[in-house]
């Protein structure tokens, strides 16, 4: 099994690309601390294991890592690699069943429906795309009085650039197809 590893935009998180499958269709996972796996991914579970993990991001067919300040990607990159191949070789579940990050905790007034599905169009294949290039993922969290609320995941989550994303990138392209939307902003839940 051959895993490759790209860099992100944020020097914390490398990307791994284990050439199948991690969560395919079934969304996405983040996982901010170890026992946020416990019990739910066994792959994500066992890159924690490898230590200096700060979180592991679960992608279509990608795993991003993101490592503690103290750690260094020379010595932590073979180990997670390892960690990486050993779960694929156990043939062990990604997710334990049902477990992938779903449309939950959305906040919107049901009168803007149809704005926040074109809110969510947008986002889904204009923005996700790129941003899972990168290693991450941008979810739709709320739309109230003008406001999309949006929260990155992955290697956006705590990268240097993302706020500059969503300003200049994603506020600027969803004022401009969708009127009603005056800003957007980060939120971490």
């Amino acid at each position: 099994m051959f895993i490759e590893t790209e860099a992100t935009p944020n020097p914390a998180t490398l990307k791994f690309l284990p050439g199948r499958d991690v969560l395919g269709s079934r969304g996405t996972a983040d996982f901010t601390a170890p026992a946020d796996a416990a019990g739910r991914s066994p792959l994500a579970e066992r890159v924690f294991l490898v230590g200096d993990v700060a979180r592991v991001f679960l992608g279509a067919d990608f795993v991003t890592v993101t490592k503690t300040d103290e750690a260094d990607w020379t010595m932590l990159r073979p180990r997670i690699l390892g960690a990486v191949m050993e779960h694929f070789l156990s043939g062990m579940p990604v997710m334990e069943e049902g477990e992938a990050d779903g449309e939950h905790g959305e906040d919107f007034d049901p009168v803007d429906q149809e704005i926040v599905a074109q809110i969510k169009e947008l986002l889904d294949t204009r923005v996700r795309p790129a941003v899972a290039g990168d290693g991450g993922d941008i979810v739709f969290r709320g739309f109230r009085e003008g406001v999309v609320r949006l929260r990155m995941q992955g290697a956006c989550s705590g990268c240097p650039s993302s706020r500059a994303t969503l300003k200049h990138g994603v506020e600027n392209m969803l004022r401009h197809y969708v009127p009603e939307v005056v800003a957007v902003e980060q939120v971490e839940a």
